[in-house]
């Protein structure tokens, strides 16, 4: 049976061809992101679909054969990110990503952010849907008003695909409009305040449909394909990564995440954790950073380096930067800290600094929060699960596993939220498939005493340094909760 998944990430949009045995056939179109005010974080939602009709085409031209052989459509995508639709599915505007913090003020309108996210598992911050609807019911009222649907990148993508609206559980449980104890429903007051905009929720796992005659046309797929509603992010890379409450997931993308599963119906986090649900059971108990890709994205722009030019010069550079220190809280500081006015910083930097310093100082201060979040969320680790375009791109593994001062795993597809949408389509089809078969390990990264010890040094300069920076935008709202 072959299977075509479908990431719609925020910097791309990913599609890959899947066999028995594992990965065949993979691409790639990237997405616009503009900023047009400070926070402010938005994309065109017609490249939403624009940009999975390119990237399939790209796998229809590499793989010609096996794509007219596709069986099961399956999603991952990007959760906390919107637009508002008419009935004809028509963009109302811009779309806002999950990194917009525009809504600063509505969050505090959410009440006590200790209920709200004991009731919905979500931080009642800027990033939260919640938030972010309420901006739109007082700044862009005339479009709610005309709107017939509120949907994300995936929610348009297999409406476009199907003719069927519908979200699925993974997403509703990030948008702080569905309680933890009831994952396939909209409260009571999120139906009253958006009627019936807000699309049915169905499980990850649920066969929504087969493509239209347009869609059929359009993407060259063949009028039977079963298409399953599939799942956020977060938890397909769980599921793709095998992650466990003793081995996190932890990402490097766009923004650098730590996740952990959980069985348990109501397991104990800390309050800077973020609940949601899992693909296809239990909970997932997360920690969202602020940037990681893209704050490498950002030095990319301010210094004419490539990419991997930057990370070249990074590798050169010996641990701790030359004494740079960087917080790279390019949409607020995020996990652990949740303090929305502290935002991107180095630390120690002087006129004999490179790019190639900064490079290094930002990798590292991604791998310090992400430690500070795996301290919190897994005090038990025992090795940690790398996913992520930056999984395979040295110096992120060493760093990683330095600074955590654990073994960090890798396995062949670093893209495991595709590899999660592969998963579920399994289930959904009745498939006996893991993560192992269809993505197995390929490197383990073993912590040097040397490195670790370095790290170590480094770490609690970081952690003063934090401490400053945090109260001077405010002061922490959560850190240490």
């Amino acid at each position: 049976m072959i299977i075509l998944t479908i990431d719609l990430g925020t910097s791309a949009t990913k599609a890959a061809l899947w066999d028995e045995s594992g990965l065949v056939a993979l691409s790639r179109t990237s997405l616009t992101t503009t900023h047009p005010r400070p926070g402010w974080a938005e994309q065109n939602p017609d490249e939403w679909w624009n940009a999975l009709v390119d990237a399939c085409m790209q796998l229809r031209d590499e793989a010609a054969d096996m794509y007219r052989r596709v069986a099961v459509v399956a999603f991952s995508a990007a959760r906390e990110t919107f637009a508002l639709f008419d009935a004809r599915l028509q963009a109302l505007g811009p779309g806002i990503l999950w990194s917009d913090t525009r809504a600063t003020e509505e969050a505090r309108a959410l009440g006590d952010p200790v209920e709200f996210r004991a009731r919905t598992g979500v931080v009642a911050g800027a990033g939260a849907c919640a938030a972010k609807l309420a901006w739109a019911a007082q700044h862009r009222a005339q479009d709610l008003r005309a709107a017939r649907w509120i949907l994300t990148p995936k929610d348009v993508a297999i409406a476009r695909l199907t003719g069927e609206v519908v979200t699925d559980t993974t997403l509703a449980s990030r948008t702080g409009l569905v309680a933890l104890t009831s994952p396939d429903a909209w409260t009571a007051e999120a139906r009253a305040i958006y009627a019936d905009r807000l699309p049915p929720i169905v499980t990850p796992s649920t066969v929504v449909g087969t493509p239209t005659a347009a869609a059929v046309k359009q993407l060259a797929l063949a009028p039977t394909v079963a298409v399953v509603a599939g799942a956020g992010d977060r938890a397909c890379e769980v599921l793709g990564t095998g992650a466990s409450d003793v081995a996190p997931m932890v990402s490097w993308g766009t923004t650098a995440n730590v996740s952990v599963p959980h069985s348990d119906a109501a397991p104990r986090a800390p309050q800077v954790a973020q609940l949601s649900q899992g693909a296809l059971s239990g909970l997932v108990v997360e920690a969202g950073l602020s940037a990681a890709g893209a704050a490498l994205g950002w030095l990319v722009g301010v210094t004419g380096w490539t990419h991997d030019q930057l990370l070249d010069a990074a590798s050169a550079v010996p641990p701790g930067a030359a004494g740079v220190l960087s917080f790279p809280w390019f949409a607020g500081a995020r996990a652990p800290w949740w303090q929305p006015g502290a935002h991107a910083s180095f630390v120690g930097l002087t006129s004999g600094h490179g790019p190639g310093e900064m490079a290094r100082a930002i990798i590292e201060g991604v791998a310090f929060d992400v430690a500070r979040c795996v301290e919190l969320v897994a005090p038990a680790t025992i090795r940690i699960m790398l996913t992520g375009g930056g999984a395979a791109l040295d110096p992120w593994p060493t760093v990683a596993a330095g600074v955590c001062a654990r073994p960090v795993v890798r396995r062949a597809v670093t893209e495991a939220g595709s590899v999660g949408a592969r998963l579920v389509a399994a289930a959904a089809c009745g498939e006996d498939v893991d993560a192992d078969v269809v993505n197995p390990v390929v490197g383990i990264d073993e912590p040097a005493p040397e490195l670790v010890a370095a790290y170590q040094e480094v770490r609690a300069r970081a952690d003063g340094a934090a401490a400053a920076l945090l109260e001077l935008a405010g002061g922490p709202e959560s850190a240490g909760t």
